[in-house]
């Protein structure tokens, strides 16, 4: 069946665009490495390159897609079963990021980290939405933080798999203030040096991303069934 979308209200052919790139891959018709081209995209779904060419980059950003030298952009490798791995792997290495960060704590990381909790905190004020890239610069501020430069590259490693989940888990309805605030609370308790706390609260906000995940992963799957 040929796709029809109007192209009077771009904002909505984009939104459109987007939804229904990211549903495919999700579903599995486009697989992990499959190219998308703008051009077989436009003429598929009947609308201009720029609106697909915006929902590539919102794919992109949220890990769905990346773009491959001489290739153009490709489907990222990452499933669910991975996605919950990752969990589990964090579980562990980001706790103890933070118990290292807290332990190391020296006068220049304390500055960077005022600095972070006071932007975090006008933020929260503001109500705002656009909280995606304050999620992945917290942790690579934590691990850094860390002065393991092996832990470093470990979790550096895991970046897409943490954004892509990140991101759909921010679909669940409140889950993106949510998650602001367990940043907040880990942020203060790391630049206090309390141990303990920052390594229980970074525990809960793992367990609470994860669960965030499987609930927009179990909505999916029942909504591709009707």
């Amino acid at each position: 069946m040929e796709i029809q979308w109007k192209e009077n209200n771009l904002l909505s052919v984009r939104e459109h665009a987007y939804l229904y790139l990211k549903d495919l891959i999700l579903e599995g018709t486009y697989k992990a490495g499959d190219r998308l081209i703008e051009r077989e995209l436009a003429s598929k779904l009947n609308i201009s390159r720029t609106p697909i060419r915006e929902a590539l980059f919102r794919l992109e950003s949220q890990g769905y897609v990346k773009t491959v030298p001489r290739k153009g952009v490709v489907v990222s490798n990452i499933s669910e079963e991975q996605v919950i791995e990752v969990f589990t792997i964090l579980s562990s290495l980001e706790v103890l990021a933070v118990k290292l960060a807290a332990q190391r704590m020296d006068k220049k990381t304390e500055k960077i980290l005022d600095l972070k909790i006071q932007e975090l905190l006008e933020i929260e004020e503001k109500n705002e939405d656009n909280f995606n890239l304050e999620h992945i610069q917290m942790n690579h501020l934590i691990n850094k933080a860390s002065k393991s430069p092996k832990l470093y590259e470990i979790l550096s490693g895991l970046i897409d798999y943490i954004h892509m989940s990140a991101n759909m888990g921010y679909e669940t309805p409140g889950r993106r203030k949510e998650s602001l605030k367990e940043h907040i609370n880990i942020m203060t308790a790391l630049r206090n040096q309390e141990v303990e706390m920052a390594e229980y609260l970074m525990k809960i906000h793992i367990e609470n991303s994860k669960r965030a995940y499987t609930s927009y992963m179990s909505n999916l799957k029942e909504r591709l069934k009707k």
